[in-house]
């Protein structure tokens, strides 16, 4: 239980990242007015931003699985 619990607050962090910035980029596409390869560099930010985050949420299940729950102890 004690393992999943430090699942939770990562994924959820990540999850609102995500839903946010995917948000931020179909709001980018839906501005009238933008050429198409100025739309496509502002969605293309908020796009790698998610998958950073969903890169780094990997690896902190990871670390979480390999019995390293704070990080300080490295420190």
């Amino acid at each position: 239980m004690k393992k999943r619990k430090g699942y939770l607050a990562p994924a959820l962090v990540v999850a609102f990242l995500v839903l946010y910035y995917v948000g931020v980029a179909v709001t980018f596409l839906c501005v009238p007015g933008i050429p198409g390869w100025t739309k496509a560099l502002l969605c293309l930010v908020p796009l790698a931003v998610c998958a950073v985050a969903v890169g780094v949420l990997v690896q902190r299940i990871r670390e979480i699985n390999g019995g390293e729950e704070d990080d300080l102890d490295q420190y």
